[in-house]
């Protein structure tokens, strides 16, 4: 079993930068495939960004392409979420999912497949 914790979100103007960090500790960081998902207040979490194993693949939902980036760390077992351009609709709870995998290429994009969460950082882009 792997623990997830985040950190880095809080209140920035639209426009701005954000970094969000999840460490993550309990198990080898590689063997999991990762992701970012959030929580608008009202709504259903969705998926933001996500990245295999080895960090050679990734994948973002169509309205934060081009404005974030997703990146991983296994010697440090961090996988981080840097988040440009950012837009009142940005504002959400922000999650870490874990997925212990077999494949070293394989992305996982749904919030069914992945058994590990952290516990949420709140991101608040105002206008």
């Amino acid at each position: 079993q792997v623990q997830l914790v985040e950190s880095g979100g809080g209140l920035v103007q639209a426009g701005g930068s954000l970094r969000l960090s999840c460490a993550a500790s309990g198990r080898t960081f590689s063997n999991y495939a990762m992701a970012w998902f959030r929580q608008a207040p009202g709504k259903e979490r969705e998926s933001v960004a996500a990245i295999n194993r080895s960090g050679g693949s990734t994948y973002y939902t169509d309205s934060v392409k081009g404005r974030f980036t997703i990146s991983r760390d296994n010697a440090k077992n961090t996988v981080s979420l840097q988040m440009n351009s950012l837009k009142p609709e940005d504002t959400a709870v922000y999650y870490c999912a874990a997925e212990r995998t077999y494949y070293t290429s394989k992305l996982y994009y749904t919030e069914a497949e992945y058994d590990y969460w952290g516990q949420g950082t709140q991101v608040t882009v105002s206008s």
